[in-house]
């Protein structure tokens, strides 16, 4: 829920969204053809096996960092949107309680809708959906609606 996000974005996650930023924008994508124009004339100036090296450890390392910066972003922006979701589903639930007096049907909508709120954590795509939930993650009450 949006009381469980926390406000506060460390030094790395504020270094990592810049340089995602960054990263994401002409001015870097210049900087790797620099380095590509930078590097062509070491073929002639060096043996081939030199600037080969060269070459494949500059792109190795830049690649590696933004693997782990880039990932960093992804994950944090994962997470901020399923807190959203989390937060539209709880409150969806809230309204629903509202005009749910009697409906046992919109009881049990209820119900499924409060067990999907923080689903993420308690779903895996690796392990076999148990009972007769679908690939969905739905109940099969729900897939023989559509």
């Amino acid at each position: 829920m949006p009381t469980e996000v926390d406000g506060r974005v460390g030094f790395f996650d504020r270094f990592a969204g810049h340089a995602a930023k960054f990263a994401s924008r002409a001015p870097f994508f210049a900087a790797c053809v620099l380095l590509i124009i930078v590097w062509a004339p070491t073929i002639f100036l060096l043996s081939f096996d030199t600037s080969q090296l060269l070459i494949n450890t500059a792109t190795t390392i830049v690649t590696f960092l933004l693997v782990a910066l880039l990932q960093n972003s992804q994950t944090r922006n994962d997470q901020a949107t399923q807190h959203k979701l989390n937060a539209i589903a709880d409150g969806l639930a809230d309204l629903m309680e509202r005009f749910a007096e009697g409906d046992r049907g919109l009881h049990l909508e209820i119900d499924e809708l409060k067990a999907a709120v923080g689903l993420e954590d308690r779903e895996s795509t690796t392990r076999k959906r148990a009972g007769n939930r679908s690939t969905n993650g739905q109940s099969g009450k729900a897939d023989a609606r559509s």
